[in-house]
């Protein structure tokens, strides 16, 4: 089988030292030597989170911890305001509202950031509304929303915040207690580089007094925030309600590792730069950018044609002369743009430059 480049959105090429640390050894998802792991990757996490409240390692996808989250914090028919400005704030729509909530839409122009001030607007018209939900970043477009501010103004009008950051936490700041989240999710296989398969949850005392108050009305066992609160509290030595995926968690144990010794900031600064190269080279081939410079996430690049360039046919070119696997535009967007991701190892020069050359490479044998 090919082994490409991973240059897409997530999943990502994970480091070797995190492919070895899972086929390292099998361990059960208990006892001293287990626990010794699992504590040592809680206590990551908390510092990648910037957290002193609860965390939880839940396995599944993103999409598992979303509805946790909104299941755990919203009761049946309890109205949420959700900002809709990409593909995966409108998914977490439909989340919310298999879980029953009444999910009050805020429309944004895919392509452009949620404004904090139309946040507000929304929770002045309506009082019912019980929570915030949020995309941080919205990798189908490469928007990164203004979390800080929008966090301010719904706590401003006295509700909680639940946000979306699987595809930011560990590759931009997001502070959960400095910020005041109440919830935050997040996964292993975006910028903490690791493999599919375990999502993360956050959860501060505000957001536990607002499940509190409603407990008897939270429905489901697994994707219920407050049975994951009885076994970390009650079973020290089986702290979470079924078996773990044991060769998951090592590899995130390791590959947290490694990116608190290269240090956030650094990390911060390395996927600025990453971005930044890909943005000017594509730039000085012609191509333009989806996203504003201001609001563009630097983990991915959504970037537009040229007169003369079809992205299939140059990203079926990437894929089959060198290697190389981007993802295309959804929704809307698809066939507009192409989404270059930087996460894993796409966040090194090998694969950043691999890109930029492959591009070129294009455009000399398609002259338009």
């Amino acid at each position: 089988m090919k082994r490409y480049k991973l240059m897409i959105p997530g999943p990502v090429d994970v480091p070797d030292e995190v492919l070895q640390a899972m086929i390292a050894r099998s361990l059960p998802h208990y006892g001293d030597d287990w626990m010794e792991i699992y504590g040592e990757t809680l206590q990551a996490l908390h510092k990648v989170f910037g957290t002193q409240g609860d965390l939880f390692i839940m396995p599944g996808p993103g999409s598992a911890a979303s509805e946790a989250a909104l299941n755990s914090m919203l009761a049946p028919g309890e109205k949420v305001l959700l900002p809709v400005s990409g593909f995966f704030s409108e998914r977490l729509g439909r989340i919310a509202r298999a879980c029953g909530s009444e999910v009050i839409v805020l429309e944004t122009t895919w392509g452009e950031p949620v404004q904090p001030e139309r946040v507000a607007e929304a929770l002045e018209r309506d009082h019912e509304i019980k929570a915030v939900a949020l995309i941080h970043h919205e990798t189908s477009t490469g928007v990164l929303n203004p979390l800080r501010e929008i966090a301010q103004v719904t706590h401003e009008h006295g509700l909680p915040i639940i946000v979306d950051g699987i595809s930011s936490i560990g590759g931009v700041p997001l502070p959960v207690d400095e910020w005041g989240i109440e919830v935050c999710i997040s996964v292993a296989n975006k910028c903490l580089e690791a493999a599919p398969g375990l999502g993360m949850i956050s959860v501060n005392e505000r957001a536990w007094q607002v499940m509190d108050a409603k407990k008897d009305k939270i429905h489901g066992w697994y994707l219920n925030l407050n049975v994951w609160r009885e076994y970390s509290h009650d079973w020290d030595w089986h702290p979470y309600p079924t078996t773990v995926p044991t060769h998951l968690i090592m590899g995130l144990h390791a590959s947290l590792q490694g990116i608190l010794a290269e240090g956030l900031e650094a990390r911060y600064a390395r996927y600025q730069r990453t971005a930044d190269k890909v943005r000017a080279g594509l730039r000085e081939m012609g191509f333009e950018m989806l996203v504003a410079p201001e609001y563009a996430c630097p983990l991915i690049t959504a970037m537009k044609g040229r007169p003369g360039v079809a992205l299939d046919a140059l990203s079926r070119f990437l894929r089959d002369e060198h290697g190389i696997l981007v993802a295309g535009g959804i929704g809307p967007l698809r066939g507009q743009i192409l989404r270059v991701g930087h996460m894993g190892r796409a966040l090194t020069d090998e694969y950043s430059q691999a890109f930029l050359t492959a591009v070129e490479d294009f455009l000399k044998r398609n002259p338009s």
